[in-house]
């Protein structure tokens, strides 16, 4: 698993899972729960299953590219 969400889209990852464990804690929601555990690992992973599957990259830290 690469890395490939920059500091932007961590930070901001993170606000919405807090935003989502505060409405779970009000609505007593287990799928808000779940989805702010989510949204939380990919914001301390740097990795997002949708970049992946589209093949979109914002993290700065270049590959090596081999001549």
């Amino acid at each position: 698993m690469q890395k490939n969400i920059g500091s932007g889209d961590r930070i901001f990852r993170f606000i919405i899972a807090i935003l989502l464990f505060a409405y779970s804690f009000w609505q007593e929601s287990l799928f808000a729960t779940l989805l702010g555990f989510f949204v939380l690992y990919e914001a301390l992973a740097s990795w997002c299953a949708f970049y992946q599957l589209i093949g979109k990259n914002t993290c700065p830290i270049k590959k090596d590219e081999k001549k």
